[in-house]
């Protein structure tokens, strides 16, 4: 008979549906794209509704695709909360919905517009857990669109919505995002077969899933070196994107030589780490100089 789960045990199971690291990382988009659309920090409330609200929509995602993916993480990963049973799927999905419908309030305070987009990157995200997932190549390319959408929104909330540097950003982040989705298929490819998924590594193989992920990190790294070689940009933020480059090419290394899922899953994390942190200090750069 399984034992009953405790309040705390509940509460630490919530912790890790969020995976912290990449709502931070969404909110923290929002607010570079306020930053660079301005060309200034704006005002301390708008840094907070906009960094709520993609904080709580990147979280809401995760949290409903720990509720759509529930069967295959039980190959994939029997330690997240749900197939360890400390939480049950009306929890997870009661979540989920919370944190849309918080993020979705902070986007109403930022205007209507900033509202209908927060409500199209919701919808996309819940439509590729529910629907999509399975689709490959479509579903992957949903999950891009959401992701880089962020800074479109942080430019929208400022009201700058068509600055050329904030659709630049999104694009960039675009190509990287995309770049994971396909290689974090090949590192799910045995749960995915469960599945029925039509991801690039169980077509084309996991070798050359990576390889279509590099050549994807490849087009991040030479667009960001063109923004430098051609872009009026700070000592601190050229230094920033050179480094920030430097890891990319070598978790991409990492990620080609991976032999098993656990290496590669470790390679990506570097080079998430890496794009964040970028992007972290490109921000503090414009801030702080």
């Amino acid at each position: 008979m399984q034992q009953s789960v405790t309040l705390g045990q509940k509460f630490k199971g919530a912790l890790q549906l969020f995976r912290p690291e990449l709502p931070l990382a969404a909110g923290l988009c929002v607010v570079i794209g306020q930053v660079v659309a301005l060309g200034h920090l704006p005002a301390l409330s708008l840094v907070g509704l906009g960094f709520g609200c993609g904080f709580l929509l990147s979280a809401s995602a995760l949290i409903t695709n720990d509720y759509f993916d529930r069967e295959v993480d039980c190959i994939n990963a029997p330690q997240r909360p749900l197939p360890s049973g400390l939480l049950t799927p009306f929890e997870v999905m009661a979540l989920g919905l919370a944190t849309a419908l918080l993020g979705l309030g902070a986007a109403w305070i930022l205007g209507p517009v900033a509202f209908g987009v927060s409500v199209l990157i919701w919808l996309l995200g819940f439509a590729y857990n529910a629907k999509f997932k399975a689709t490959g190549l479509w579903g992957n390319l949903m999950v891009s669109t959401s992701v880089g959408s962020t800074f479109l929104l942080g430019g929208i909330s400022v009201g700058q919505f068509w600055h050329p540097a904030i659709w630049l950003l999104a694009g960039i982040t675009f190509c990287f995002d995309l770049a994971e989705e396909i290689a974090g298929d090949a590192m799910d490819a045995e749960g995915d077969q469960y599945l029925g998924s039509r991801s690039l590594a169980l077509i084309y193989g996991r070798a050359t899933a990576l390889r279509v992920a590099a050549v994807l990190f490849g087009v991040v790294v030479v667009v960001t070196l063109l923004v430098v070689v051609l872009g009026n940009l700070l000592l601190q933020q050229v230094l920033t994107i050179l480094v920030t480059n430097l890891l990319i090419i070598f978790f991409v290394v990492r990620l080609l030589r991976s032999q098993t899922p656990a290496d590669g899953r470790q390679a990506m994390r570097g080079l998430y780490l890496s794009g964040s942190l970028g992007l972290l200090g490109f921000l503090l750069a414009m801030v702080f100089v």
